[in-house]
């Protein structure tokens, strides 16, 4: 087997498990459902800091921390990204303890076609038309589950823009994503820190409070939210953009079969949103196989 297709087959194994991870990420957060989201998100950015720590160390990229810490923009623009992705952290933890699911995986759904109109709308970019389809398609599914849900799903909007806005940001900041995350849980750590504090001495701490099992798990909030990313940045260096394109929409889908396995009502508005979006999805993976084909000859014949 060439190297070639090793990095390949690497690749696709790294992906697969960042994307099952996050799918399975709803299962976690409803083992310590019993403990309040903001405790939860206290021990989620926490422990998120010794653990990426290990990961730098093993990688070596101290170099780009300390690069990072000591230049004044990259450092404000790493701060906004911090406040974005600790706001996106936590409506997704209470969503998932508040039986929100499938407004989470709708979300995520979402966050992809949400990008392409962020790129048009702000970078000159220009869609193509099966692109264009895609998005009508799922803002179609959005509006017919707010007018016949009876309420915005004001959950999946948050989620998808604070993710989009965080993404947007994270493109202007030229920083590896384990580094990246690293410096951004440090930034949000004094402020967890100080909850974690705070609510210890008024005794409303779950952790190291009797409960030993609960307290491991809290632990577990730090490679719950590392690990993905770490595989997901083994992927996208070994695949190709069409690829990770397709594999971004495996959580989502999990996260749907975990609202089911839950006991979630699907209502009749939930299952037409779902349904446009899904014919989004398929839409949108074939315009992206269909361009990445059409853009490799030319590729090859420009000498790339």
């Amino acid at each position: 087997m060439s190297a070639t297709n090793k990095d390949v087959r690497d690749g696709v194994v790294a992906g697969l498990l960042a994307y099952f991870l996050w799918g399975f990420l709803p299962v976690y957060f409803k083992i310590v459902g019993s403990v309040s989201p903001l405790e939860v998100m206290s021990h989620r950015v926490l422990w998120a800091v010794p653990f990426g720590a290990i990961i730098i160390a093993f990688r070596s990229q101290w170099r780009e921390v300390g690069r990072a810490l000591t230049h004044r923009s990259m450092l404000g623009w790493l701060s906004v990204s911090a406040t974005l992705i600790g706001v996106n952290w936590f409506i997704y933890i209470w969503a998932i303890q508040d039986n929100r699911i499938f407004e989470t995986s709708l979300g995520y759904y979402i966050n992809p076609l949400s990008n392409m109109l962020v790129g048009v709308l702000f970078f000159g970019e220009r869609l193509r038309r099966f692109q264009g389809l895609a998005v009508a398609l799922a803002a179609t599914g959005v509006l017919i589950l707010t007018i016949k849900g009876g309420q915005v799903p004001w959950v999946s909007l948050a989620l998808a823009v604070s993710f989009t806005a965080y993404t947007v940001i994270r493109k202007k900041v030229v920083i590896g994503g384990m580094p990246g995350l690293f410096i951004e849980t440090i930034l949000l750590a004094p402020f967890a820190l100080a909850w974690f504090t705070w609510i210890g001495v008024n005794g409303q701490a779950v952790f190291a409070n009797g409960d030993v099992r609960m307290s491991l798990w809290l632990v577990m909030a730090g490679p719950a939210t590392a690990l993905p990313l770490l595989f997901f940045a083994l992927a996208a260096r070994r695949l190709p953009l069409t690829t990770i394109g397709f594999m971004q929409f495996l959580a989502p889908s999990m996260q749907f079969v975990t609202g089911i396995y839950y006991g979630e009502v699907l209502t009749t508005a939930h299952l037409i949103c779902f349904a446009c979006i899904w014919v989004a999805v398929i839409i949108f993976s074939y315009d992206a196989i269909r361009y990445g084909r059409k853009k490799a000859p030319a590729a090859v014949a420009a000498g790339a």
